[in-house]
């Protein structure tokens, strides 16, 4: 990798372009991951589908996204971040027009498939490009206005998704992401440095990707059609894609060398719990505020933008506050007042109103995720060397996306959530509340995670030059340092 290419200012021209595209380009798959969830009610009546079919829609995206963007990270780094991440675009915009033209649900569950391969090329490589870009000075707030509008994305995809449903129908909500695409791919290709690792060599560990997507396939399969053996076959080859990640060693996808780095390992620890409570929250929410309440789709999209009010303003200030302080308090406060917020959510059925009983919810949890986001990211890339960026943010964000498709497979399952389920008010309501103790009780445990296996600045044994195991943002002198 070139000296110049992690020089560039936040300041100057080529920083603020080099953060709008990987903005645009990740915002458009973090959009996509929750603007479907709003169009849920209205693609099931609209393809006679089930419950199953629509976790599939869901899942079936992030089955691929969680499964290859290991490999995505890989090839970015090998081939080029620049260039890896103009393809997913592509190729992710291509599978959206595809779902957007889909004539039934078979085709719409496997043009997501496809779109998850695109997701899981450029999803890694904007993270890395900020990651490998920029001087060291200026890499905390790169990542926390990263992580702000991108997550800014995430929040407002279901008020997107809402104005697409109810205006010209839920395939916009697919379509949107062309023209997007057309104005990321020539920014990109005009405005941001390519760079790679110059120490990448060997082959792809192909096996290894297969492994890991069959291996949460068949669980996800189990879990959304209550069939136990399916889960059986899953949990072992899961055990087989261990196997084979250890004995390849570093010319493995997961090279087990990354997690000598005990951040590293801790704070994927924290991410399956935030975002598998994350997910579960995002895709029955948007139901219960339309089943239940009696939203409109757009009604039940604009009910969630106070989190993306609170994201927008603050995730940069967070991720700076994050960098001074270290990890700890941030990720423990964070997941706990997500998890509050959670809580307060049980109080939405029917006669809800929304000052009293949805906007109180929405404002803790958006201050939890404001508190959390950018502090996570940029702890999950201070914990490896600049070189592994690329994948060490595929790992996080594999585990992102394992966490929220298990948890949209399990959640309704967990509930005695039935097929028909969100046709009925009374039936889906029950089940809601059900599940948001769980996501909760999930999230109290990331809380716990953190405040036991992360240290402050201040933590004794630290080199004075060395605080990446604290959460700041200088390569580790010893990955393997407590």
């Amino acid at each position: 990798m070139s000296a110049a290419a992690t020089e560039v200012r936040m300041t100057s021209g080529t920083g603020r372009w080099i953060v709008f595209t990987t903005v645009l380009g990740s915002g458009m798959a973090l959009l996509d991951s929750t603007v479907v969830n709003v169009a849920l009610p209205h693609i099931g009546e609209d393809l006679g589908a089930d419950l199953a079919v629509l976790q599939w829609t869901v899942n079936a995206y992030m089955l691929t996204l969680a499964g290859l963007i290991l490999l995505g990270g890989s090839l970015g780094d090998r081939y080029g971040r620049r260039r890896v991440f103009v393809v997913g675009v592509v190729w992710f915009a291509l599978a959206s027009l595809l779902c957007g033209l889909a004539p039934n649900a078979g085709v719409l569950v496997a043009a997501r498939a496809l779109q998850g391969v695109g997701g899981a090329l450029l999803t890694p490589g904007s993270l890395a490009l900020i990651q490998a870009s920029f001087h060291p000075d200026d890499r905390a707030r790169a990542v926390g206005l990263w992580s702000g509008f991108g997550g800014v994305g995430a929040a407002i995809g279901p008020f997107v998704g809402g104005w697409l449903v109810d205006g010209p129908g839920w395939r916009w909500v697919f379509l949107l992401n062309v023209p997007l695409a057309a104005l990321c791919v020539p920014v990109a290709l005009r405005h941001v440095p390519e760079s790679r690792d110059a120490t990448a060599r060997g082959r792809f560990d192909v096996l290894g990707a297969v492994l890991g997507a069959a291996s949460l396939g068949l669980v996800t399969y189990a879990l959304i059609d209550g069939v136990w053996w399916p889960g059986a076959v899953g949990v072992l080859v899961g055990a087989g894609f261990a196997v084979v990640e250890r004995r390849r060693g570093e010319a493995a996808m997961v090279p087990p060398s990354i997690f000598r780095s005990r951040l590293f390992t801790a704070v994927n620890l924290v991410t399956l719990c935030v975002y598998a409570a994350f997910g579960g929250f995002f895709f029955l929410a948007v139901i219960q505020l339309q089943v239940v309440s009696g939203y409109s789709a757009l009604a039940a999209g604009t009910a969630l933008l106070p989190t993306t009010v609170l994201m927008l303003l603050l995730s940069a200030r967070s991720g700076e506050l994050g960098e001074r302080i270290g990890p700890r308090i941030p990720l423990t406060v964070g997941p706990l007042l997500c998890a509050a917020g959670m809580l307060l959510m049980t109080r939405v059925g029917e006669d809800a109103v929304y000052v009293r009983d949805v906007l109180p919810a929405l404002l803790v949890l958006g201050l939890g995720m404001t508190a959390l986001v950018a502090p996570l990211t940029a702890t999950v890339l201070a914990s490896v060397d600049v070189s592994r960026a690329g994948l060490a943010s595929g790992v996080n964000n594999a585990a992102a996306r394992a966490a929220g498709l298990v948890a949209v497979a399990a959640l309704p399952l967990l509930t005695g959530m039935g097929p028909e389920a969100y046709r009925s008010a009374a039936e889906f309501d029950a089940t809601f509340d059900r599940a948001m103790p769980i996501c909760a009780g999930v999230l109290v445990a990331g809380a716990v995670l953190a405040w036991t296996t992360m240290r402050t600045p201040e933590a004794p044994g630290c080199h004075p030059e060395c605080r990446t195991h604290c959460g700041v943002t200088s390569p580790p002198l010893d990955p393997g340092a407590p």
